[in-house]
């Protein structure tokens, strides 16, 4: 996925990039209306947002365009937001004068973005520069003395501004130039981070050392998915940034003063600006930087583009502001109580089927808890996406709306039963349908999972459990590992080997396993924290009748793929276990400060935990588009087990003495191993989202 994600802004991304392709200039850029997409009708633009003009932008930055185009769409964009004050400053009229000029493309623009040194040509006609008071005016060539400015990247024109006068009539008074800036640069950064990571798998695609691809060695494989995990999660904060800024325009009032309204939209804008301004600019440099890296010799030469990316990932990151002081202002605000939304926006044919589950859920909450759980489990309320009787077929959009209009009650939490409903409702038979998930739903059920081996943990083909046909059914030997809760589990989900002389992948069948059958032993383990939730469990000639196995005999890896990824919405709440920045804000509300450095790292960690939020709503928000969300899913599950282990991490270094961080930078050590490791995700996004070859 790109920054946009309607298939209105693919189409404008893809769009963008034909005319970016065709060699564009400012001209040009200016007479497909790229320039004006964020500005008002009578301001000279096309109707649209930032958003919009975030999608553009990447686009651009992919191919890496020259011209003035960034430094006068942020002019324009900062016009565009500016009240004006009548006689003593700009005056509507002239500013919408200004504003169709930068969008026809017949005036240019000039940005100070640091002390002395403005993004732009010292020969740009506005010049957008800070005043006294922390205002901001747009002076004409005149009114300044500009100079050329050499810079790590030739192609973006820099220059040194020193202001002569300030007209009263160019004062536009606070502004939020730097926010703008930030977000738009981030855009770009996106773009160039985009080219990167396109760049570095193509090449290790054809590129052969040792006499094979490159892109089949470990290293280089890993490089390149991490780099498309910095990207994604970048475009996600950038995305949540450019929809918090055209959200900050709106005036509707939820049961706020206006000054209040104002006010939490200021801190939630300032706090999604924060968020992209420190994952952004990174994210293209550590990009282009692993292209060099994955191209060699070649990309440390002129001989190739890569140097010209990575000169203009640094001076976008120069020009975005210190990425320190950005995290410092995420935590501050996040300390403050500052939250970014993210629940999506539903169309107006929501509002009847919310009407509809709303008054379900107002039935359901009346019950008594276990009225209200039989409830749950008899009209498909546990797993709303399973077909009827098991479900209720719940279209993406009815299951965020039961989501939302369910979340107090209390819904349980079904475990491994999660992952082996969906596996029986789909290959089991009635007979094991009717048997097992009124049980299962009702919290009479207990499951574990027996797919793990001493030799097959993430490499689950290679199981070594044999199944033996005898009369009736199957005998199972075998040992298992890393089953958690096997010691509560009334029945098991088993993989075994029914066909040794077949290929690993084939001749694995499915079974449903009593844990109570004679030959089945149950060790647990002692974990790094002391619980003891994993157990060993050895199946010695354990029987299981024909009519429990799920699916056909020999296709049970079938069977298994689709327990470990069964479809479903994803949905706000739910993208990792354990610790997450919230909690970290949490404790630091508690303490008595944070010192500079640490106020910056947790701001980093938060604005991890936003992004991966804001990946979790672009997930659904796919889903409810119809649309393929592409490396998402697997980006947010790999992101989100780290980001636990990091805020547990931090959080512990904080307060050494508080029981559950001591007790949470433990358990968290096994979020990068359970349901496939680190290492393992990222093969899996190399491979399948970047096409890379699988390692023979």
């Amino acid at each position: 996925m790109g920054i946009g994600l309607s298939g209105e802004h693919v189409a404008l991304a893809d769009s963008v990039r034909g005319v970016a392709g065709r060699g564009a200039d400012h001209a040009a850029l200016a007479g497909q209306g790229v320039l004006g997409l964020h500005l008002p009708e009578e301001g000279g633009g096309q109707g649209y947002g930032l958003l919009e003009l975030c999608v553009a932008l990447e686009a651009l930055g992919e191919r890496r365009v020259l011209g003035a185009y960034l430094p006068t769409v942020i002019a324009s964009a900062v016009l565009g937001r500016s009240a004006g004050s009548g006689a003593r400053g700009l005056s509507g009229r002239f500013r919408i004068a200004l504003t169709r000029g930068l969008a026809d493309g017949s005036l240019t623009a000039a940005v100070v973005l640091m002390p002395g040194c403005a993004l732009g040509s010292a020969q740009a006609d506005l010049f957008v520069v800070p005043v006294d008071d922390g205002g901001w005016a747009v002076l004409d060539r005149a009114d300044v003395t500009a100079d050329p400015l050499a810079g790590v990247d030739p192609d973006r024109p820099l220059c040194s501004v020193t202001v002569q006068t300030v007209p009263a009539d160019r004062v536009i008074g606070p502004a939020p130039v730097r926010e703008l800036a930030a977000v738009l640069l981030g855009a770009d950064a996106c773009g160039v981070a985009a080219w990167a990571v396109a760049t570095a798998a193509d090449h290790a695609k054809v590129r052969e050392q040792f006499g094979r691809p490159i892109g089949q060695f470990q290293g280089v494989k890993h490089r390149v998915a991490g780099a498309l995990v910095a990207l994604e999660q970048a475009r996600a904060a950038v995305w949540d940034a450019a929809r918090a800024l055209d959200e900050a325009t709106a005036t509707s009032l939820v049961g706020e003063t206006r000054l209040a309204h104002e006010v939490r939209l200021a801190h939630e804008t300032r706090l999604a600006v924060a968020v992209a301004a420190v994952l952004a600019p990174d994210a293209a440099v550590r990009c282009a930087a692993d292209t060099i890296q994955v191209l060699g010799g070649i990309g440390y030469t002129f001989e190739h583009d890569a140097h010209r990316y990575y000169r203009r990932a640094l001076s976008g990151r120069m020009l975005a502001g210190d990425p320190g002081p950005w995290a410092g202002e995420a935590a501050r605000l996040a300390v403050a109580g500052a939250r970014r939304r993210m629940e999506p926006d539903l169309p107006d044919e929501a509002a009847p089927v919310r009407d509809t589950i709303r008054a379900e859920a107002a039935s359901l909450r009346a019950e008594e808890q276990a009225a209200r759980r039989a409830r749950l489990a008899a009209e498909g309320w546990m797993m709303p996406h399973l077909p009827r009787p098991w479900g209720r077929e719940a279209t993406p959009l009815e299951q965020v709306i039961i989501h939302q209009e369910f979340r107090d009650l209390g819904r349980p939490n079904l475990g491994i039963a999660a992952w082996a409903v969906p596996s029986i409702v789909r290959y089991g038979t009635r007979e094991q349908q009717d048997r097992f998930l009124p049980g299962t739903f009702a919290g009479e059920i207990v499951w574990c999972q027996l797919f793990s081996e001493p030799g097959a943990g993430s490499d689950l083909a290679g199981l070594a459990t044999k199944a033996v046909r005898v009369e009736g059914g199957w005998s199972l030997t075998g040992q298992k590992i890393w089953t958690s809760l096997a010691q509560y589990a009334h029945w098991g989900i088993c993989l075994a080997r029914t066909s040794p002389d077949r290929p690993k992948h084939d001749g694995i069948s499915y079974f449903l396993v009593d844990m109570s059958s004679p030959g089945v032993t149950v060790r647990p383990l002692k974990e790094i924290n002391g619980d003891e939730i994993f157990n060993e469990v050895f199946l010695d000639d354990v029987f299981v009748p024909d009519d429990l196995v799920v699916g056909a005999v020999n296709e049970g890896w079938r069977v298994a793929r689709d327990t470990l990824s069964h479809e479903r919405v994803a949905l706000g709440d739910s993208w990792g276990p354990g610790s997450r920045h919230t909690d970290m804000v949490k404790l630091i509300a508690r303490l008595p400060g944070l010192r500079e450095a640490q106020a910056e790292q947790a701001g980093r960690l938060w604005a991890e935990g936003q992004a991966i939020s804001a990946l979790d709503l672009r997930v659904t928000l796919s889903q409810l588009a119809g649309a393929d969300p592409g490396a998402a899913p697997s980006v947010r599950k790999l992101l989100g087990m780290r980001h636990a282990q990091a805020i547990s991490e931090f959080c512990w270094s904080l307060d050494p003495s508080d029981r559950y961080w001591s007790r949470m930078i433990l358990a968290t050590r096994a979020f990068t191993i359970g349901g496939g490791t680190t290492e393992v995700q990222l093969n899996i996004i190399a491979e399948r989202a970047l096409g890379l070859p699988r390692d023979p």
